[in-house]
């Protein structure tokens, strides 16, 4: 009878800790809603606003797998998918608002905001893909993070014609079966990521909180952000390096 409350009280912990979890993840929309508001707002500074807001966001999501791995809120909760949340989330933050910041930002010439719909299309074929996250811990294709490629064309400000090639190059290689890393899945090279992606996050955050002017104070910015490329390349690069090794041992395999 003792052992049986204990246990009751136990699972009720679980449980609790669970929801809170899944609430965690679900502050991701809290902040969606946010960002949605700015941005169809009048404040001089909301291209920055949103930014930094879209920072916070990553940060949710780059936390709650752990959370979530901790809480095993599979096993606790088996009633409620907690996946789906977070796809929902992550298009609304990685995709949609990005885009949408894009076209309110006015960063493609006139008469050219139909390439937009290139990364939304190619996304949300991403998102909807079974395979979309591998056993093994990968993203499998470019994992739609255009939060991250707006902000570089927005604070670098590069030629149309290379914002065009940016948006349909990244659009293509969702499609590609290329592995790019799952920094808050366990591995040594993940958790070099994390650091590397925490140090690249506070020089973000030094760009966003120190601009007081849009675009987010011209040349200092720029500078800033160029160093900042340190990390989305070191993400390529390492995820190419994956994937060819991936590549060259299924072909082994396939050989013998």
């Amino acid at each position: 009878m003792k052992a049986g409350l204990q246990q009751e009280r136990i699972d009720v912990v679980a449980r609790c800790y669970a929801w809170g979890v899944h609430l965690y993840t679900a502050c991701g929309l809290l902040v969606a809603g946010a960002i949605a508001y700015v941005l169809v707002g009048e404040r001089p500074d909301k291209f920055r606003l949103a930014f930094l807001l879209m920072l916070v966001a990553t940060i949710i999501d780059a936390t709650d797998g752990f959370f979530a791995r901790r809480a095993r809120v599979k096993e606790v909760l088996p009633g409620f998918d907690g996946r789906r949340l977070d796809d929902i989330t992550d298009f609304l933050n990685y995709v949609f608002l990005p885009l949408f910041l894009m076209y309110q930002a006015r960063l493609l010439p006139d008469g050219q905001n139909g390439w937009l719909l290139v990364p939304l299309v190619a996304s949300a074929y991403g998102f909807c893909q079974v395979a979309a996250k591998t056993d093994d811990g990968f993203f499998l294709g470019f994992p739609s993070y255009w939060n991250l490629i707006v902000f570089y064309l927005y604070t670098l400000d590069p030629p149309p014609w290379f914002t065009i090639g940016a948006l349909a190059l990244f659009s293509l290689l969702t499609f590609v079966p290329m592995r790019y890393l799952y920094p808050s899945q366990p591995g040594r090279l993940n958790k070099l990521s994390l650091v590397l992606g925490a140090v690249w996050g506070v020089l973000l955050l030094v760009i966003l909180w120190g601009a007081r002017t849009e675009p987010l104070d011209g040349d200092r910015a720029q500078r800033l952000a160029s160093v900042s490329l340190f990390y989305p390349l070191y993400y390529l690069v390492a995820s190419a390096v994956v994937t060819v090794r991936y590549w060259l041992a299924a072909r082994e395999l396939s050989d013998r």
